[in-house]
């Protein structure tokens, strides 16, 4: 990658170009976006973006008809194999929009059988872009109120965008909906390219012309959303951002988070850890890697052992003198290592890395020795209604059981609708497509070693790491927790770099993060680097300054291997569709 040095010359390109812009409303001119010997990045590119966010109103496209009119339109023979219909068509005040200072002319609408999808327009200000956000979850509800990874993105606030998402085919949160085969599919891989087709013929109708660029952005499930486009619909999006992806679905809400319920809740409980003992054991993480400014930059390398801090005979553990019990040293060797079957090998792709443990509570661990976790309700929804071919509402995390036996009855039937993991995408390079992938390191949800590892493969199947990188980059934020927050700076601005790189080609060699206070002021940047490469503070200068820090190769990350009972590989994608009465499924990915 190249030498740090060209990120230090962000600033001055920074500057140039916010007085470029001023320039250029004082004459009455357009501008270029960027100069693209200047480099990519969160810092010269939102300035360079300032220029279209001022003149969006003046240079944008108008709509060709009013909002209302939309709703009097019968759209759905433009998009065969999609029947849908708009609902709605209502003015949304730039005041009442979360996206941005925008007014926008919000649709509503419905793709059969009963996929409900908003889509804003804006009427002013439109530079025919397209932007599809994902959800999170197991869906069920319908947001285009944000975007995860567009933080300082000033042609998004400014209407630069269309934006549409979907509830993915249901409206309810829970796993019910997946005893219904048809609901199934538009969930594991069918609604999203349906939304990407009818939102595009209904932008096209609205404008007059149809959006020059197409790009997605998620995160979680959202995330999933986003890989299964690449995967399945290489034509749909020329840039994809697809964040902590639960591609591996299947795995992941059954021996992944019954691994660690199990774990916690040793032979059914109570549970050996709760939120109390989470602040005293993060400290002593930090310190046996060698953290200095409370986070963990290469947790892959740290391999600290929770026995060091075993309780000595007749020891009572305090937040002064914390100690951990046999059995909690037991829960943690387990939460470190991940779902394994008899023979050693993984039942997931991932574990959870050290330097997580304050992003657990809740999640992995509850606030009280008697109470719950998320990982037991994941688990619940997906085991009773999503992996069998009729509902098993009895079954609990305790009914999973770690085998090669358990793995084969519940993964492989399912992996073809429900998952993302395909690694070759040497037919969304050829479209032109671009990908950011990226993960908090410190998730509590979805490991970031599962990313890691199917990035890894990506690189073996595009035939080397210069081919992948040349549309395709992964990038891992120190201390972040699942999608946002945690200890490490969380705020980036995703969106901006693949807009360059989709239009000027300019590949993003940082994202630079940032932390906040509640009222919106800077108190921490770091940039963080393509895999597998990690910003570490080679300079001495303070830990909250993105100055400090420069690229080093991550040896761990880089020569991360797996035993894993699953693989990362083609074919397994199977298509449902009714034919002759009968749900058939079948192999193939559209």
């Amino acid at each position: 990658m190249p030498l740090p040095s060209r990120w230090f010359r962000r600033k001055a390109a920074a500057v140039l170009a916010a007085l470029a812009a001023v320039l250029a409303l004082a004459g009455g001119t357009g501008m270029a976006l960027a100069d693209s010997t200047t480099g990519s990045g969160p810092a010269d590119a939102s300035a360079a973006a300032a220029a279209p966010a001022a003149t969006g109103a003046s240079s944008g496209t108008a709509p060709a008809l009013p909002c209302s009119g939309l709703t009097s339109l019968d759209l759905a023979a433009d998009v065969p194999g999609v029947p849908f219909e708009i609902t709605s068509a209502t003015e949304l005040a730039a005041g009442g929009n979360t996206l941005g200072n925008w007014a926008a002319c919000h649709v509503k609408g419905v793709i059969a059988p009963q996929i409900h999808f908003e889509l804003r327009l804006p009427e002013t200000g439109w530079q025919s872009n397209y932007l599809q956000v994902g959800c999170g979850g197991l869906c069920g509800n319908v947001s285009t109120g944000s975007a995860p990874a567009s933080s300082g993105c000033v042609p998004l606030t400014t209407g630069a965008f269309a934006v549409a998402s979907s509830d993915e085919g249901h409206s309810q949160g829970g796993g019910l909906f997946s005893t219904d085969p048809t609901l199934r599919a538009d969930f594991g891989y069918k609604s999203d390219h349906q939304l990407a087709q009818a939102a595009k013929t209904i932008i096209k109708t609205y404008y007059g012309r149809a959006a020059a660029h197409s790009y997605f952005d998620g995160c979680s499930q959202g995330g999933h959303q986003a890989l299964t486009e690449a995967q399945r619909y290489p034509d749909d999006f020329d840039g994809i951002i697809a964040g902590a992806p639960a591609n591996n679905f299947t795995a992941l809400n059954t021996f992944s988070h019954a691994w660690t319920a199990q774990s916690v809740f040793l032979d059914g409980g109570p549970a050996t850890l709760t939120t109390a003992d989470l602040a005293p054991l993060h400290q002593a993480v930090l310190e046996g890697c060698a953290a200095t400014d409370g986070i963990i930059a290469d947790p892959l390398r740290c391999t600290w052992d929770p026995a060091t801090l075993t309780c000595r005979a007749g020891q009572t553990s305090t937040p002064d003198d914390f100690c951990l019990t046999a059995d909690q040293v037991t829960t943690l060797h387990r939460i470190y290592s991940g779902p394994t079957d008899q023979h050693g090998k993984l039942l997931y792709p991932g574990y959870q890395l050290r330097g997580s443990e304050l992003n657990w509570a809740g999640v992995i661990v509850p606030s009280d020795a008697d109470g719950t976790s998320g990982d037991i309700n994941f688990v619940r929804e997906t085991l009773r209604y999503q992996v069998f071919d009729s509902p098993h509402p009895a079954l609990t995390y305790r009914d999973i059981e770690f085998t090669e036996a358990s793995y084969k009855k519940i993964v492989r039937p399912n992996e073809g609708m429900y998952d993302a993991t395909d690694p070759d995408l040497k037919a969304f390079r050829a479209a032109g497509g671009k990908l950011i992938l990226w993960h908090g390191l410190g998730d509590q949800h979805i490991p970031a070693v599962g990313t890691m590892a199917y990035y890894k493969a990506v690189q073996k199947a595009m035939g080397s790491v210069a081919a992948t990188e040349s549309f395709a980059r992964l990038f891992l934020l120190p201390g972040v927790a699942h999608c946002g927050g945690g200890q490490g700076p969380s705020e980036f601005d995703a969106l901006t770099a693949v807009v360059d790189w989709v239009t000027k080609g300019d590949a993003p060699d940082s994202l630079m993060t940032r932390s906040t206070d509640g009222a919106g002021k800077v108190t921490a940047t770091r940039p963080v680097y393509p895999f597998p490469y990690v910003a570490e503070n080679t300079t001495g200068g303070p830990a909250d300054e993105a100055s400090s820090y420069t690229p080093v190769a991550s040896t761990a990350e880089a020569g991360l291997t797996l035993n894993w009972l699953g693989s990362f590989r083609s074919g397994y994608e199977t298509v449902g569709n009714w034919a002759d009465g009968k749900w058939a499924v079948t192999k193939g990915k559209a």
